[in-house]
């Protein structure tokens, strides 16, 4: 499962409805709202949870996986060391916040955030990218 920042994952972009992740992917495993109205889906067996903004015409925004197949620019990231894989990456700044026995690490360029427990990456979440004009990059287009 490739994780491709500013844009997606595997097969899906940002910005897709969805009816085109469930074209690709079938019906979720579950399906809720939190509290802002967005849509949330799960699906098991990709372990991914997809949020479906409501004020952005239920568009894909935002994917978080811990799928152990899960590759960030050609390197696994799930179950290794987060500063060795932080290290290997091009990218450069990061923000670190804590949360009792988990940490996030936060890389806001690529609004991506590696979250490790006992130093060992656990999930990614990743989100669409804001442009200059402060509008969503969507990369579905249709």
């Amino acid at each position: 499962m490739k994780i491709n920042p500013k844009n997606g994952i595997d097969q899906l972009l940002f910005g897709m409805k969805q009816n085109d992740v469930e074209a690709i992917y079938g019906k979720p495993n579950k399906q809720f709202k939190d509290d802002d109205g967005n849509v949330i889906c799960v699906y098991n067996q990709q372990k991914i949870r997809l949020t479906f903004y409501e004020d952005e015409q239920f568009r894909l925004g935002y994917i978080i996986t811990s799928n152990p197949d899960a590759v960030l620019l050609d390197k696994k990231v799930m179950g290794r060391n987060v500063i060795e894989v932080k290290n290997e990456l091009p990218f450069k700044t990061w923000e670190q916040e804590d949360f009792d026995s988990t940490e996030n690490h936060f890389n806001e360029s690529n609004w991506l955030i590696l979250q490790s427990e006992f130093d060992v990456i656990i999930r990614v979440e990743i989100g669409a990218i804001i442009n200059d004009n402060d509008e969503f990059d969507w990369k579905f287009k249709k």
